[in-house]
């Protein structure tokens, strides 16, 4: 089927529909799977932040090799897996507390706290049932963003990835805003019941799959399991892509901060009333709001020019998150808490910064791939999560472990207040993260046109 600018293949659309149902899934558990964790698994910050982390880290790292795998059965068939096993994941996550109060393991009373876990091993129980997220999302990963790659040419494949972008961005915001009222009405039980929200939603995207997901192109399906090694081991080693991997790492452990610090952080600091899935929320909301002005603002301009504009505006965020702590608690802004405040303005920086990177990113990834490839190569391209959820979330553990502790800990509101009147340094941290990656994406880039320069006068 032939694409113009406002003609997309039905495979395209049923594609970015999905990913929409997906995210909106992903994020509705994602914005307070530390707290799930911790509130009700009796997980402490840093038990928790490596779990969520490790999870996270999974989740990015196979997609190269479930990508390599979806070239080979198609995509299709990998989607119907991935959404199945999706389902089943979340479906866990709701049932797994009221199968250990089922079996006397847990206690559970009407102001939504439970007990009895902090001894148990059985609470480790959730790791299998957060393996079958990861096994599906490994799929999901590599095939949707492939099947962007596939169904759009490289004429129009920036404006392809920008609307795929917004429908990644449009799921996250759906997902996010779900939480508060669910935690408003619900307390903590929320945070179980909202895992059945997203195993619907996942299983509406398996629905739509099923019925309406058809595509013409099917290059490198039926491939060996040697031809699928092959691949593996070029993308693998192409020392151009895995470095521009390692420096893009330190935008995303920023980014990832939205989930393993925020939360806790604006709980702690501004107080329970605090809404921090809605603050989340202004990512998607900027990123959709925007993505498809700076791809136009940018058409004319490499990707990683784009990405390198974005990558300067990740330590302003970082510095805004801190200046909340060095504001008077006790002067709102606009009726917020200083932190709360601050927060949301570093998000929308944030939020910005991820216009610049992150559909120009996957393009600069597809426009590498070869025929046949796109699984592996948009599979490949998420390994810089995989890093940025290792390091990111167990470098959230630590900090605020060390400035932002878990005030239960304290016999006192005062020692607290003493404990975590730094709190804010962990944004420093993070802001020297994204400054020195930014930094780094600048001389790759000079380093990159030197080879191309090089090799065209060849």
């Amino acid at each position: 089927m032939g694409k113009t600018k406002n003609q997309w293949s039905r495979a395209f659309k049923v594609a970015c529909l999905v990913e929409l149902f997906e995210r909106a899934a992903y994020y509705g558990v994602f914005i307070v799977i530390t707290l799930y964790l911790s509130r009700i698994l009796g997980f402490n910050d840093i038990q928790a932040a490596s779990i969520a982390g490790v999870f996270s880290a999974c989740l990015y790292l196979l997609p190269t090799f479930a990508g390599a795998l979806a070239d080979k059965i198609g995509f299709r068939s990998s989607m119907l897996l991935a959404f199945s096993l999706l389902t089943l994941g979340y479906l866990g996550l709701g049932l797994f507390p009221t199968m250990l109060e089922s079996a006397g393991l847990v206690e559970y009373s009407m102001t939504t706290k439970f007990t009895g876990l902090l001894e148990s091993s059985a609470r480790y129980g959730i790791l299998p049932i957060m393996a079958l997220i990861v096994l599906g999302g490994s799929f999901i990963k590599s095939v949707i963003s492939g099947t962007v790659a596939k169904e759009t040419t490289p004429e129009n494949r920036a404006k392809g990835f920008s609307i795929f972008y917004s429908m990644v961005n449009i799921g996250a915001f759906s997902g996010k805003t779900i939480v508060k009222p669910l935690r408003d009405a619900m307390g903590n039980e929320g945070l179980i019941t909202l895992n059945y929200f997203s195993a619907s939603m996942t299983f509406l995207a398996l629905i739509a799959i099923w019925f309406f997901y058809k595509s013409t192109q099917h290059a490198g399906e039926g491939k060996s399991f040697r031809d699928i090694f092959r691949a593996l081991v070029k993308v693998c080693s192409n020392g151009r892509l895995i470095i521009l991997i390692f420096i893009i790492t330190g935008f995303w452990m920023v980014q990832h901060q939205l989930y393993a610090t925020m939360p806790k952080y604006v709980l702690r600091l501004a107080g329970e009333g605090a809404s921090p899935s809605w603050y989340a929320n202004v990512n998607p909301l900027v990123v959709v709001l925007t993505v498809n002005l700076v791809t136009q603002l940018m058409r004319k301009k490499t990707a990683l020019t784009s990405m390198t504009f974005g990558m300067f505006i990740m330590p302003v965020s970082a510095l805004c998150m801190a200046y909340g702590n060095v504001l008077d608690p006790s002067q709102s802004i606009l009726g917020m808490h200083p932190v709360a405040f601050m927060m949301v303005v570093g998000i929308v920086f944030q939020g910005l910064a991820e216009t610049f990177i992150s559909p120009r990113f996957l393009e600069y990834f597809s426009l590498q791939a070869p025929k046949g490839e796109e699984g592996l190569y948009l599979g490949f391209s998420h390994l810089h999560s995989f890093l940025s959820s290792l390091f990111g979330f167990g470098l959230s553990g630590f900090l605020l472990n060390k400035y932002c502790p878990e005030p239960m800990l304290f016999n006192s509101h005062a020692e607290w207040q003493a404990a975590s009147a730094n709190a804010h340094y962990i944004w420093y941290y993070f802001g020297a993260i994204a400054l020195v990656s930014a930094i780094a994406l600048i001389i790759y880039g000079i380093v990159v046109k030197k080879l191309d320069n090089r090799k065209q006068a060849i």
